[in-house]
C-alpha cells in the first residue's frame, strides 16, 4: 500500500468513501444531508492537504491534514481520516495516521489535536491512544448520535 497526495482523478473514490460516513452521522459533527458537491468541498477544502491510501489501483482510505487553528494555534495540526468499508480492519487508518504524523512534522507542526472524537467510536479512540494520543478533555453530551442520543466527545492531543 502507498499513501500519496490525492489527485483530481481520485475525487470519485474519495466521495464514495467519505459521503456514506458523513450521511450516517455517527462520527463527524457535520450535516448528514450534504450534497456530493458539499461533501467534496468540505473534504478537499482549501486549507486541507488531502491524501489517499491506495493498493493495486484501489483507494482504500483518505485523510486530510490542516492547521487546527490559525494564528497562535497554527503550530498544531488536525486531521480527518476515513477508511473504505471493504478495507476496514486491515490497519489502513493506523497507516494513514502514522503517515500524517510524519507529514505534520515535515510541515513544522509541533503537535496534533483531534477536536471532536465521538466517544462511541471506540475503535478510533483505541487506535489514537495506541498511537500516543491522550484524551485531554471530555465534552459532555457534545455529539448527537443518531442511535445513542447525546454522547460525549473527546479532545485528543499528541506532541510531535
Amino acid at each position: 500500500m502507498q499513501i500519496r497526495l490525492a489527485a483530481k482523478a481520485d475525487y470519485p473514490a474519495i466521495l464514495a468513501i467519505v459521503a456514506p460516513v458523513l450521511r450516517a452521522g455517527q462520527t463527524y459533527a457535520l450535516p448528514t444531508d450534504f450534497t456530493d458537491a458539499q461533501t467534496l468541498a468540505y473534504w478537499l477544502g482549501p486549507t486541507h492537504e488531502v491524501f489517499v491510501a491506495e493498493a493495486d489501483g484501489e483507494i482504500l482510505g483518505t485523510y486530510y491534514l490542516m492547521a487546527n487553528q490559525q494564528g497562535g494555534g497554527s503550530h498544531v495540526a488536525n486531521c480527518g481520516y476515513i477508511t473504505a468499508p471493504a478495507a476496514q480492519g486491515r490497519g489502513i487508518a493506523r497507516q494513514m495516521c502514522q503517515h500524517s504524523l510524519i507529514r505534520a512534522a515535515e510541515r513544522g507542526f509541533r503537535a496534533m489535536q483531534f477536536n471532536h472524537v465521538v466517544s462511541t467510536n471506540t475503535r478510533a479512540v483505541a487506535l489514537w491512544q495506541s498511537l500516543g494520543f491522550a484524551i485531554v478533555g471530555t465534552l459532555p453530551g457534545a455529539f448527537r448520535h443518531p442511535q445513542h442520543g447525546y454522547v460525549d466527545s473527546y479532545v485528543l492531543f499528541k506532541t510531535l
